[in-house]
């Protein structure tokens, strides 16, 4: 589950730091019947604002009206929402940091003494997570235990669990 809205990776247009943290924020600046939005993102060196362009010069009557209200209401889920968008990321070329943003709800210990545990891996935003990593911290393994399972069969799964994942997953663990 997310936490909070992830570390933009750009560089910072007036110092050397490469991130910026959003907070949420929307502007909507109106120049007769045409729109800019961008979302604001503070330098987390020396606090200057950013923007990062959502909208540009588009007519009024082109945006839904729930999404005018959503924009001068700052809705966080937009934000979040838009800072994953690729089109978003594209245009304004960054990327996005995960780290500390995210939590492991994993609904309990008892599970742990079965010898067979059949485990369904569901990710609440498309969030790039290690398998290995959410495998050590939710079964109290170390990951070099969790990499030794795995090579030897008892850590199965139709997915490639090493590497970077942002979708939802299964995966056998036998002890």
């Amino acid at each position: 589950m997310p936490t909070c809205l992830p570390t933009i990776n750009r560089r910072c247009h007036a110092c050397a730091s490469r991130r910026l943290r959003a907070n949420g924020k929307f502007r909507v600046n109106a120049n007769h019947k045409l729109l800019d939005v961008w979302l604001l993102a503070l330098c987390t060196s020396c606090g200057e604002t950013a923007k990062l362009t959502v909208l540009e010069r588009m007519t009024v009557r082109s945006i839904s009206p729930e999404l005018l209200d959503r924009l001068h209401a700052n809705d966080s889920g937009l934000a979040a929402g838009l800072l994953q968008d690729p089109a978003v990321q594209h245009r304004n070329r960054f990327a996005l940091d995960w780290t500390d943003a995210w939590r492991l709800e994993t609904g309990g210990s008892e599970h742990l003494d079965l010898d067979v545990i059949d485990v369904a891996v569901r990710n609440a935003a498309r969030i790039p997570v290690r398998p290995v990593r959410l495998i050590a911290d939710g079964c109290g393994l170390s990951r070099g235990e969790v990499d030794r399972l795995i090579t030897e069969g008892k850590v199965v799964s139709a997915i490639r669990l090493t590497g970077e994942l942002s979708g939802d997953f299964t995966f056998t663990l036998k002890r």
